[in-house]
């Protein structure tokens, strides 16, 4: 067990947590950052991104949160590597808990992210990130002007992606198991009525055909009642499944909704009930989901926890 009681122990290293880390760090506090087994978060596997602000050019998703490390590295973050099983916050300051030892902290920010839900068809994992198979439309649609797509998913989100991929896609092909939608009917209408959506009814995917080439050429589908194959010869894959929040360790410290993501206290989007421990990013939003929105929750977050170490003897 650490004697060492630090100020601020932010746990994740995606936007949300650099961010924090970089604010709590000018601030003097001296953040610890635990790292899991995704450093740097889902950034880290995208080729380019293009609506982060400040970078007209775009930039490359693993040199972002490079950066971003660094400049946090640069006012006194400093990093370990941990899996954190549990948060203990009977008494303070708060104890995480790791697989192989306990850290004490004054303040805990979480910021672990959420895990896009996958098929787990042969070629998916391969070509995933840069390569034609992605989980946001918002964040690669417009590399795909032009080019006929597939989104695989019959939610809300599966609607909302296939209509946001008609501003650039020259087809979307909507797939789904079932012979209607699950979204809502506003939604589902939506997308059934639109000239670009194609929905292929009763149809599961197989796989994703070109890992040879390193670049998706289709997407190889079965139909549930006749069993027989076919290829969409599609270019972008977006699979629009559901996310998982990574905020098991927590719960019970950290109040969740249904679908595991955390719930902040009315009023704000990073206070949690526990006087001391905020939440920050995708574990904690699963509305918007993009770097810019992570980001700014984890200056919230570090913020917060400044002025209320100020009050408690920080």
């Amino acid at each position: 067990m650490s004697a060492q009681v630090e100020n601020v122990v932010i746990v994740g290293t995606g936007c949300a947590g650099l961010t924090a880390a970089i604010y709590t760090g000018r601030a003097n506090l001296s953040p610890l950052v635990i790292e899991g087994s995704l450093p740097g978060g889902q950034l880290t596997t995208t080729s380019e991104v293009e609506n982060f602000p400040g970078f007209p050019e775009g930039v490359d998703g693993f040199m972002l949160m490079q950066n971003l490390r660094k400049q946090a590295e640069k006012f006194g973050t400093r990093y370990e590597s941990g899996t954190v099983v549990g948060l203990d916050t009977s008494s303070w300051p708060h104890t995480l808990k790791l697989t192989d030892r306990e850290i004490k902290a004054k303040v805990v920010i979480v910021a672990t992210g959420a895990s896009p839900r996958m098929t787990g068809i042969p070629g998916e994992k391969e070509l995933y990130g840069g390569k034609g198979v992605t989980t946001c439309a918002t964040c690669d649609g417009a590399f795909y002007r032009n080019m006929d797509v597939a989104v695989i998913g019959g939610g809300d989100s599966a609607a909302e992606e296939a209509l946001f991929l008609t501003r650039f896609a020259k087809k979307v092909y909507l797939v789904h198991r079932r012979d209607t939608l699950r979204a809502s009917k506003i939604m589902a209408d939506r997308a059934t009525s639109h000239p670009k959506i194609q929905c292929v009814w009763d149809s599961v995917p197989v796989a994703v055909e070109g890992v040879a080439e390193g670049a998706v050429s289709g997407l190889k589908i079965k139909h549930v009642k006749t069993g027989a194959e076919s290829v969409l010869p599609v270019k972008g894959i977006f699979v629009a499944i559901g996310h998982v929040p990574n905020t098991a360790p927590f719960r019970g410290a950290v109040d969740t909704d249904e679908q595991g993501y955390f719930v902040p206290v009315a009023g704000s989007q990073v206070r949690t009930k526990t006087p001391g421990v905020y939440v920050a990013g995708d574990c904690a939003d699963h509305v918007f989901r993009q770097a810019i929105t992570a980001a700014g929750m984890g200056c919230q977050a570090a913020i917060e926890a400044e002025r209320w170490l100020a009050e408690h003897g920080g």
